[in-house]
């Protein structure tokens, strides 16, 4: 193992200072590993890549040493940024419960980059974050993909929409009586938004002077494909009641959580559709009660799309890491390999951002993450990260 040469100020680099990071093993994840790799940074991107033989170490460039390189690591699904670190009132902005379908609420207002569980997950190795309006309403709102450099939303935004958040199941029914009271009112509400929005679109293509909606200006970009709606639903019913309504609408889903898809893993595959399955460690209760370890195993074998997310549950806000959550699925069967690419290049393609960041190659975004051992074994730490060229370390574990 190499010894790890971290022990400097994060003021001492700036993201045009040339660097190198060295691994005793390079996870690119555009190929095969690279043993005793390198990695050459220079204005915030990939310069060079290769065996430490065959790359050319630039003249006073600072030199980072680690065991294991990857790209920096994705969470393909969080709430983190519109939860914060205290758990508290005044940091939950995940659920807004005013109304049960809202898909003009944009999660990029509510992103609070210097939340202390934006540093949290960064010490992890994670640099890229799919967060926003989380589970817990019909429509919830929107999701963004942001970087955890912690600067602003605004400075550290990838994708400013990326989809529309939707829960199906009791987890999105309303309360006191208020609509959506049932499975099948959850989804007449839903085809009725899509409906509408379509008319909607039609009358503002007629009329370029039309009233603008938010709401159905986004649901808008849903049926012309520009967005998927990302749909939190766990039982067979509810997964099943998802497909029918993009089959009827012609758009794109991805299923969250999905506890019960391996109840129905050759539609998932017919479909194409991509899942998120819910984390390992989530409490399998409600809707949830038939979840298992297991799922990203049984999607991998029956070639279904994934990416893996620490997701959303009320009052555990820092257990809720993605890269536990790989180490676990690790744990139940999920080859390594498989794990780190639904951590890195598949968490990347799904939420539309591969062409920067995902995997180590020339001209992408400078991301990486540094460990002293094997990601996914308990006793190994992340050193730091590097996000855009820039290094983070010493971030809270």
């Amino acid at each position: 193992m190499i010894a790890p040469a971290l022990l400097f100020a994060v003021a001492a680099f700036t993201p045009q200072d040339p660097l190198v990071v060295r691994g005793a093993t390079v996870y690119t994840m555009a190929g095969a590993p690279i043993e005793n790799g390198v990695v050459v940074v220079a204005d915030g991107k990939v310069a060079a890549i290769g065996a430490a033989a065959d790359v050319a170490v630039p003249d006073g460039a600072r030199v980072i040493e680690a065991a294991v390189v990857t790209p920096g690591l994705i969470d393909a699904h969080a709430t983190v940024g519109l939860t914060g670190l205290l758990n508290v009132p005044h940091d939950q902005d995940q659920l807004e419960k005013s109304a049960p379908v809202q898909p003009e609420l944009r999660a990029i207002d509510a992103f609070h980059a210097r939340d202390e569980l934006v540093a949290w997950l960064r010490g992890f190795g994670i640099t890229t974050v799919h967060t926003g309006h989380g589970p817990g309403a019909l429509v919830s709102g929107q999701t963004m993909v942001v970087k955890t450099h912690g600067r602003s939303a605004d400075q550290d935004v990838v994708r400013p929409l990326c989809m529309v958040a939707v829960t199906l199941g009791d987890e999105g029914r309303g309360a006191d009586g208020k609509s959506p009271g049932t499975r099948a009112k959850s989804i007449a509400m839903l085809r009725e938004e899509l409906q509408k929005a379509r008319e909607y679109a039609a009358k503002r293509q007629r009329d370029a002077e039309a009233p603008v909606d938010l709401g159905l200006e986004t649901m808008a970009r849903v049926l012309a494909d520009e967005v998927p709606l990302l749909i939190t639903a766990h039982r067979q019913n509810d997964l099943a009641s998802a497909l029918r309504v993009a089959d009827e609408f012609s758009i794109r889903v991805v299923l969250d959580g999905a506890a019960e898809a391996y109840l129905m893993l050759p539609q998932l595959a017919a479909a194409k559709v991509w899942v998120v399955p819910h984390p390992a460690m989530a409490r399998t209760r409600g809707d949830l009660k038939n979840g298992t370890m297991e799922l990203p195993r049984l999607l991998l074998d029956a070639g279904v799309p994934f990416a893996l997310q620490s997701g959303f549950e009320a009052y555990v806000p820092k257990v809720r890491v993605a890269l536990w959550e790989a180490g676990i699925s690790v744990q139940h069967g999920l080859p390594a390999e498989a794990a780190l690419r639904a951590l890195t290049i598949d968490a990347a393609k799904l939420c539309g951002v591969d062409a920067r960041v995902g995997s180590l190659e020339i001209g992408k975004d400078a991301d990486l993450a540094m460990f002293d051992g094997d990601p996914f074994e308990f006793t190994s730490h992340c050193l730091g990260a590097v996000i855009d060229g820039e290094v983070y370390v010493g971030a809270p574990r």
